[in-house]
């Protein structure tokens, strides 16, 4: 067998540690918490756009999931009264291999208390500003409403277009047509991957904010237009580093969108989970007001790195044997 040498070496490794140490120092300095979460859970995310590697047990009859993200455990820390807080750890998820992805992956996840839309957005541009060691990135940063954005590009209103107009956007052929359908949030993530994202500018930070209210995931609605989310996303160039929110805390609206995820899985014929009840126990208990952001560690090196394939940054690949 020849395949068994890494494909990166000891100086990469060296350069994510670094970078790793200072992640933590930046927490550190501003009084976040590291914390652990567990990896298995018996309950799977609900989006449509996520889907969970399955694991079985001889300790249970039914499924257990690996985790996408550490955020549901770390909100019932949030919600159990700890501070403001951090995770790094290992995240997976299933079908995503190739230049940008893996189906296992590091993530660094991080949560303040009272932060409204534009503190996390400055927040994460520090965090990011202070793993890949360039003070100058935060200042050359573009932020960007997405409607503008839409409006700019591609000459369509993301809020109140239609699929076709989307479609039409990218010159949607009978191919893609059928393959998408009639879903409009999936015109919207084509127009956004195809158009709107390769429009920035290759060697600074953009802020992408104020989601469509349909495109909310988990942000909350933004007070001052029911039209939009306090949802967020970092791009360097047309790579997407890091989202965010100013988070959602009511259990009652939680639950009713986890219910529609699972009506569109059922539409689309994918497969449905269960959900974790004890994120919205959690949140009817009292989830404080406050603000997350995710971000993964291999694009960060990536752009570090200055290459466009993740395995340039990482020292063993996701491997598919043939049977």
């Amino acid at each position: 067998m020849t395949g068994w040498r890494p494909t990166s070496g000891p100086e990469v490794a060296a350069r994510r540690a670094a970078m790793l140490r200072r992640l933590r120092d930046y927490f550190e300095t501003h009084a976040l918490l590291e914390v652990d979460t567990p990896a298995l859970s018996n309950a799977a995310v609900s989006d449509v756009h996520i889907e969970s590697l399955t694991v079985r047990s001889s300790l249970t009859d039914t499924p257990l999931y690996l985790h996408t993200s550490p955020e549901f455990c770390m909100k019932r820390l949030l919600a159990a009264g700890y501070p403001d807080i951090f995770s790094i750890c290992r995240v997976f998820r299933d079908g995503e291999a190739g230049r940008n992805h893996q189906p296992e992956f590091t993530l660094a996840e991080w949560y303040r208390h009272g932060f409204d839309l534009g503190e996390i957005i400055l927040d994460a541009l520090n965090v990011i500003s202070a793993a890949l060691d360039d003070a100058t990135l935060v200042a050359s940063t573009s932020i960007i409403n997405y409607q503008d954005a839409f409006v700019h590009v591609v000459g369509v209103d993301p809020v109140n277009c239609s699929s076709a107009d989307l479609a039409n956007a990218i010159d949607a052929d009978d191919a893609l047509h059928d393959t998408v359908g009639d879903q409009r949030s999936d015109w919207l993530d084509l127009v956004l991957a195809t158009k709107i994202a390769p429009s920035f500018a290759s060697s600074r930070l953009t802020v992408l904010q104020h989601y469509p209210a349909p495109q909310a995931a988990l942000a909350r609605i933004c007070p001052a237009n029911a039209a939009f989310a306090d949802r967020f996303e970092v791009f360097m160039g047309r790579v997407e580093l890091a989202n965010g929110y100013v988070e959602l805390t009511d259990a009652g609206i939680q639950a009713a969108r986890i219910a529609d995820d699972q009506a569109d899985r059922k539409r689309r014929n994918r497969p449905l989970r269960p959900h974790d009840e004890s994120l919205i126990a959690a949140l009817a208990s009292g989830l404080p007001q406050c603000a997350g952001v995710a971000m993964g560690i291999e694009r960060l090196q990536m752009i570090h790195e200055k290459t466009d394939d993740i395995q340039n940054v990482i020292p063993f690949l996701f491997e598919e044997r043939d049977e």
